[in-house]
């Protein structure tokens, strides 16, 4: 199959690092024009160094802006007014007992792994729906469904983005604008390494920690091991893809088997 995005130009929010530093890389090396998104000037011109190594000739856009708030949204539009592919992969997480969560950490959470996407999709779909082609994609989480005990609110607002997904599918419908969610399983960034500490002993060497963690904490892994950024985003960058065309207003998983379900 030829994934080709050449002519296509793509936003991914939260693209500094992990996930989102995987998917821009991976669409850039499809041939997409690509917008690097962070809060952080300095990281995303950080960032934008990194995959034009890996891509040389890549055409990247910095686009520095907290898409958290309006003001946010509105400068991402001044340099990239018109996206073909919207990835809103931005999200936080973290642990904490149930019962401790705040209201104001429910609050948080719901703004910036749900009502960030949100924002984003309504400034840039329709446009989109105007040229009759486009892409629109959440990046969710296996704790949309197997809520985790430990961030009940990190679970929450990944479930909440499959409802998003398919809403926005169905407003989309006909138009030739497709709008998937992506269910990532435990993934191996950074973020999941200090997280992976906090639940295990913090003097276990990594390799040996993350058996631990999974045995301990996600034992319905068919892998049984983390997956890697760029195993999320291949899946992505297929759903970016003309040939996709036909998925829309699906929640495709990349989670290693480990939500116990035969559906999608």
């Amino acid at each position: 199959m030829k994934l080709d995005l050449d002519g296509r130009t793509a936003l991914v929010t939260g693209s500094t690092q992990g996930i989102g530093l995987a998917i821009a890389t991976c669409l850039a090396q499809a041939g997409a024009r690509v917008a690097v998104n962070g809060r952080d000037g300095a990281r995303v011109e950080e960032a934008i160094g990194k995959i034009a190594e890996r891509v040389p000739g890549a055409e990247l856009v910095a686009a520095p802006a907290d898409v958290t708030t309006p003001e946010g949204v509105e400068r991402i539009a001044g340099v990239l007014p018109a996206p073909d592919v919207l990835i809103n992969n931005l999200g936080i997480f973290g642990a904490r007992p149930a019962l401790e969560i705040t209201d104001e950490e429910w609050r948080r959470y719901f703004e910036i792994n749900v009502l960030a996407a949100i924002r984003l999709t309504r400034r840039f779909l329709p446009g989109m729906q105007e040229r009759g082609w486009g892409r629109v994609q959440y990046i969710a989480s296996d704790s949309a469904v197997v809520t985790p005990v430990e961030m009940i609110h990190y679970g929450v607002s990944k479930t909440a983005l499959l409802a998003v997904g398919r809403g926005f599918a169905k407003e989309a419908a006909g138009t030739g604008v497709t709008v998937n969610t992506v269910l990532a399983g435990p993934t191996h960034t950074e973020g999941v390494e200090d997280f992976v500490y906090e639940l295990v002993d913090e003097d276990l060497p990594w390799e040996e920690a993350q058996r631990t963690f999974m045995r301990e904490h996600r034992p319905q892994s068919l892998l049984q091991r983390l997956i890697e950024p760029e195993e999320i985003a291949h899946m992505v960058l297929y759903l970016a893809s003309p040939l996709a065309s036909a998925t829309t207003g699906g929640a495709l998983r990349v989670d290693g088997g480990y939500v116990d379900s035969i559906l999608p």
